[in-house]
């Protein structure tokens, strides 16, 4: 039908507004089977040679929400760029707190005083973390060891080796609010980083320890969440094919930010067909 065939002649990149919960991989999964479904496509014994090609350029943590940048058709291709682009996140983190995530969703490894830290500490810290720095990714990520993720090997109870340090970017790193235990940040970073280990870092440099509370994905190249993403509710042909057109004009006038010489293995946008 028209529904069909306008679907699968839809190609480019656009973003969708990543709810907290779900994986990465979950919310593609969910968008593919709405649009198969609006355009009456039957996913199981389908006799039609085309397939629905569609990828995400970097996953979110399960806990996180914000932008999720898409791929259909062709603008699957364009994915690998999205990952080492820049990337801007609002974070809360907590004092005083660590766990094995290195967020609220898992487990209390360790708990020391903050008292000491004051809002101009923490400001200096910060200071350390701002340009190109050394980072150890953490153990719950979606990096792989031997064709699985570290985070699956973690929760079988696997002995898992931390990753060793790499070179990532931070283009920017601002305090917005400090209302101890928590304090929450703005940071623009490059491909391979990790807020987690940013506050984990930052808490071990206050002599204390530190966890992410909440973490949103505020931009993604060119994507905005106020602008560009689009609600669960608009996942649908004609609004998706309508952001396309105005993602289009918006990926040609994008700065292009140079990549660090190191590429980070493991890291790969998520294709499914």
């Amino acid at each position: 039908g028209r529904a069909a065939d306008k679907l699968f002649s839809l190609s480019g990149l656009f973003a969708v507004r990543k709810p907290k919960g779900p994986t990465s991989a979950a919310v593609l999964n969910l968008l593919k089977e709405r649009l198969l479904a609006e355009a009456g496509v039957q996913t199981k014994g389908n006799k039609r040679n085309q397939v629905l090609k569609i990828g995400h350029g970097g996953t979110l943590d399960s806990a996180a929400t914000g932008v999720l940048v898409v791929g259909i058709g062709k603008g699957t291709k364009m994915l690998g760029t999205m990952l080492a682009g820049s990337k801007k996140y609002t974070a809360i983190g907590m004092l005083g707190k660590a766990t094995d995530t290195l967020d609220a969703t898992g487990k209390v490894t360790e708990e020391k005083p903050y008292d000491q830290v004051t809002k101009g500490d923490l400001e200096n810290v910060l200071q350390k973390f701002t340009g190109d720095i050394m980072q150890v990714p953490p153990l719950y990520s979606a990096l792989k060891k031997d064709g699985e993720r570290l985070s699956t090997l973690m929760k079988r109870g696997e002995a898992v080796k931390a990753k060793p340090a790499r070179p990532v970017r931070v283009y920017s790193l601002s305090l917005q609010q400090f209302q101890p235990p928590l304090f929450t940040l703005d940071v623009e970073c490059g491909g391979g980083f990790y807020v987690r280990s940013l506050v984990n870092d930052i808490g071990k440099e206050l002599s204390t320890c530190a966890s992410v509370q909440e973490l949103t994905r505020t931009k993604q190249g060119p994507f905005t969440l106020e602008e560009h993403a689009l609600h669960e509710d608009k996942w649908t042909i004609d609004e998706i094919a309508q952001s396309l057109e105005h993602c289009t004009a918006l990926l040609l006038g994008e700065p292009a930010r140079k990549k660090l010489k190191t590429e980070h293995p493991g890291e790969t946008a998520v294709i499914c067909e």
